[in-house]
């Protein structure tokens, strides 16, 4: 099938709208039949196509594969169709990357706004560095008079910003080039343990990978599969490489006897607490559910991580851009009541 991507909104309205279909007692293909309805023409062929392949046995989330759908809506899909809990994984899902994605957008306004007035700082910031500081400094040399403590900031920062500019590219550049060269070939696995190691987006991966396994297990253990089997669809499912590998490595640690908290317990991209859920879990029998609420847990800890950052963030650029926006003012304007006064 062609690549036509949806934007990931659309998939998620889709997939939300289809699980309210099931609820209300629509077979899987009524529903999407009724959705045709709903979407734009250039998705209805998309459509047309996805009815054909279902009713010819396809796996939904084969469908969506091929549609080009987000990794992680896919995986919803996938999880669900193994333990028949479609329409209450595919909403969950769905409402799951709404969310995300209006966080995504609103992250952008957020910083559209301070990377604009950066950028228009920078330009005028360059402006007087180059064209009217050099005659202030001048003018100030012939009249022998001292440069005032906001020129030599100026000057200063006129220094520094290009070789910081210099090193952010260069970094930029070695990021690309080791990710293309060395970290994308690695296996996934690997990618994860290396990720983790970063200094703030780790915590994030964790919380992520954390959230991401425990949700799906809570889903198979509820539909009343056992560990053994539950992994076997983890390692089953070629659309997440990640949980597909995490699945394969756990059943052969319970295949040396090793018990599943202290498997999942070697892992450093997940956090602390899961190999304790899963213990405590284990002993009261409720697995399920233990590992559902502590999958929200982790949803609620990453939402109030973003937002933390961006009350964090948003106060240190807008004092760093003013204090440069105070001293190019007064870089200029105490010259001017210096020369006013000598007159």
């Amino acid at each position: 099938m062609k690549e036509n991507k949806w934007p990931v909104r659309d998939q998620a309205r889709f997939l939300k709208r289809t699980g309210e279909l099931l609820a209300q007692g629509y077979s899987l293909a009524e529903a999407i039949e009724s959705m045709t309805f709903h979407l734009e023409w250039k998705r209805k062929a998309d459509i047309k196509r996805s009815l054909d392949q279902l009713r010819e046995g396809f796996p939904f989330y084969l469908i969506l594969a091929e549609l080009h759908f987000n990794k992680e809506l896919i995986s919803y899909v996938y999880f669900a169709e193994q333990h028949g809990g479609l329409v209450h994984a595919v909403t969950e899902g769905a409402d799951m990357v709404l969310k995300r994605e209006a966080d995504y957008q609103r992250l952008k306004k957020l910083a559209a706004y301070p990377l604009f007035l950066g950028t228009l700082t920078f330009l005028l910031f360059f402006f007087i560095n180059k064209v009217l500081l050099p005659k202030f400094t001048s003018l100030f040399s012939d009249m022998n008079m001292a440069p005032n403590i906001f020129m030599a900031i100026i000057r200063a920062a006129g220094d520094i910003i290009p070789f910081l500019l210099y090193f952010l590219l260069s970094i930029a550049v070695l990021s690309a080039l080791y990710y293309n060269l060395i970290f994308r070939k690695l296996p996934v696995m690997q990618q994860k343990m290396k990720l983790v190691k970063l200094p703030v987006a780790g915590r994030w991966i964790k919380l992520l990978s954390s959230h991401s396994f425990a949700v799906q297990l809570s889903y198979l253990f509820s539909g009343g599969l056992p560990v053994h089997d539950a992994l076997k669809v983890f390692e089953q499912n070629r659309h997440e490489p990640f949980l597909s590998e995490i699945g394969k490595d756990i059943i052969s640690k319970l295949a040396a006897g090793e018990d599943f908290d202290k498997a999942v317990d070697d892992y450093p991209f997940f956090e602390a607490e899961l190999p304790k859920i899963i213990r405590h879990g284990q002993k009261n029998g409720k697995l399920d559910q233990e590992l559902y609420f502590y999958s929200r847990y982790c949803l609620k800890e990453l939402e109030d991580k973003l937002e933390t950052s961006m009350k964090t963030i948003q106060p240190i650029l807008y004092s760093f851009i003013g204090l440069l926006v105070i001293s190019l003012y007064l870089a200029i304007l105490l010259p001017m009541f210096d020369m006013m006064k000598g007159i």
